[in-house]
């Protein structure tokens, strides 16, 4: 089996959870912290709806400046509208790692910041590292999030408080 199909299934288990805290997020509560040094939930909630964008980058250049992308922030409207951006980045992402071969895993891949390197290493370790660790943090970030709003929060590798799957929780 090839590395990128392994992947793929993962891609597609860690974008279903995703997907699903996405789905929660109160657009109304956009100023929402749980710390002063937290990103607000209107920063956070489009951070992990466009990070998609970062596992694409990972997939089809060789590295990346910070300093250098513009991307502009996505504005927190409404959870439909993180689902869609969440969606259209992860076609992209499933369709990049069809293209990827088991010799470019190994590729040296490098992210910076105004020319200082945050990381090198392996395409490998940049997509699992940067790109689908990342997700899963901020992931969790807006379970936490939800949690504090009232919200009902989703499960992600086993039942939630709110979600027992029938395990009688």
């Amino acid at each position: 089996m090839r590395i990128s199909d392994l992947l793929s299934r993962e891609f597609e288990e860690e974008a279903k959870k995703t997907r699903a805290m996405l789905e929660r997020v109160p657009a109304d509560k956009a100023d929402f912290a749980p710390h002063p040094k937290s990103m607000p939930l209107g920063k956070l909630a489009p951070h992990v709806a466009q990070l998609p964008g970062l596992g694409l980058l990972v997939l089809t250049q060789s590295g990346v400046d910070f300093a250098q992308r513009s991307a502009p922030p996505l504005q927190l409207e409404s959870a439909d509208q993180l689902v869609r951006v969440f969606d259209e980045g992860a076609a992209k992402v499933r369709a990049a790692l069809e293209q990827v071969d088991d010799a470019a895993w190994n590729e040296p891949w490098t992210l910076s910041f105004s020319g200082r390197t945050l990381f090198t290493g392996p395409r490998f370790l940049a997509y699992r590292q940067t790109f689908v660790n990342h997700i899963v943090h901020h992931r969790a970030q807006l379970g936490v999030y939800l949690r504090l709003n009232g919200v009902p929060v989703p499960s992600t590798y086993g039942p939630s408080a709110d979600e027992t799957l029938g395990l009688g929780g």
